[in-house]
């Protein structure tokens, strides 16, 4: 019998999500972002789920080529654009849309004999401080891309740093208005957080958001507002099953370390989960876990393939009981990745695409 751990892919809930998105922005188009193997999902496990995006976006060549194989005909974009000239062969070839966000991918364009003209995307560095021109640079970046006879349309884009705190969007969202102005071509600069929060204003809404991890059921804003408040559904479960039991008594310690100490009799489950699974190693005493549906908490120190949970309150759990590290239970109850991200002191996007390659995957 295989180790009894298994993440499980949500079709249902992705297209909840991407549903709760459009309905955000419902005069604007869509692009499903799938960078990073789709936040750790699987391309080909979400494609069902978010193929009634408008356009896919993502970062590689390789996953713009699995997404072709998927059958998907219609618009993809390269986030991070071209690394090298010959990249440009294979957008020829692949029909893909790209970010340009720096001079020398200006230079490689210049020099890339096509028979059919790029569709780009100008960067903007409006203050996150990545990739893109400065808005001093940007308009002197969109007359040489408008110069080549290599690009066709220009869209333009930027990036927030701030969508999801108090700092807020505006001083972004007026320096890329300033230097647009005027300036032909379809817009994007709303991320999970902008399109969620801010996309009641016009010149947020634009052409285009860029939902991420709002389509994968976290809350982009977390612990301000909760997935639930923004009627977002986990795309991923991660489950176990308890493989053992032990009954300690009052100076009894847990795990290594001997970080946890009993204070009185009681009843610890062990969980075939640990890092070595994904599981956040930083997750401490406290961290919730559902058993049997049951929330209740971890004890003592993450190991590379095991856990420790609390089963005080789960008196019938025991060898095989299921759990539910994070998302859906059986019973239905729910256990946001949200909240396991915060006990570890990270975020929900570190977690999924953590998942370890061990880990079975099964999608339902």
């Amino acid at each position: 019998m295989p180790r009894p751990i298994q993440a499980t892919i949500h079709t249902e809930a992705l297209r909840n999500n991407l549903a709760r998105v459009r309905a955000a922005v419902p005069d604007a188009r869509v692009w499903g972002v799938v960078k990073a193997n789709a936040y750790g999902h699987g391309i080909e496990r979400v494609f069902e789920g978010l193929r009634g995006a408008d356009g896919f976006a993502l970062l590689d060549l390789d996953e713009a080529q699995r997404v072709r194989d998927l059958g998907w005909r219609g618009p993809i974009l390269l986030l991070e654009g071209v690394f090298e000239p010959r990249d440009l062969e294979l957008c020829s070839r692949l029909n893909l849309w790209h970010t340009v966000h720096c001079d020398e991918q200006i230079d490689m364009l210049a020099t890339h004999k096509t028979h059919q003209p790029h569709r780009v995307f100008l960067k903007m560095n409006s203050g996150m401080n990545r990739l893109g021109f400065t808005p001093q640079r940007y308009r002197t970046a969109w007359a040489r891309l408008n110069a080549l006879p290599q690009v066709d349309e220009i869209s333009l884009i930027t990036h927030f740093s701030d969508a999801d705190g108090p700092r807020g969007i505006a001083h972004q969202v007026a320096a890329f208005a300033e230097a647009t102005r005027d300036l032909p071509g379809e817009r994007t600069l709303g991320n999970s957080a902008a399109t969620l929060r801010h996309a009641q204003a016009a010149d947020v809404r634009a052409d285009w958001v860029r939902p991420g991890i709002a389509i994968y059921g976290s809350a982009p804003d977390f612990p301000e507002r909760t997935a639930q408040q923004w009627g977002l559904q986990g795309a991923m479960t991660l489950a176990s099953k308890l493989i053992g039991t032990q009954d300690l008594q009052p100076g009894d310690t847990v795990g290594y370390g001997s970080s946890f100490t009993a204070n009185a009799p009681m009843r610890i489950g062990i969980v075939a989960c640990g890092y070595a699974d994904g599981y956040p190693r930083h997750c401490t005493t406290g961290t919730p876990v559902l058993v049997n549906g049951v929330r209740t908490r971890m004890v003592g120190r993450v190991s590379m393939d095991m856990i420790t949970v609390d089963l005080g309150g789960v008196p019938d759990a025991g060898f095989g009981s299921e759990v539910t590290l994070w998302g859906r239970a059986s019973s239905g109850a729910v256990l946001s990745i949200d909240e396991i991200a915060q006990a570890a002191g990270t975020v929900g996007y570190e977690l999924m695409c953590a998942l370890a390659m061990r880990v079975p995957v099964v999608v339902d």
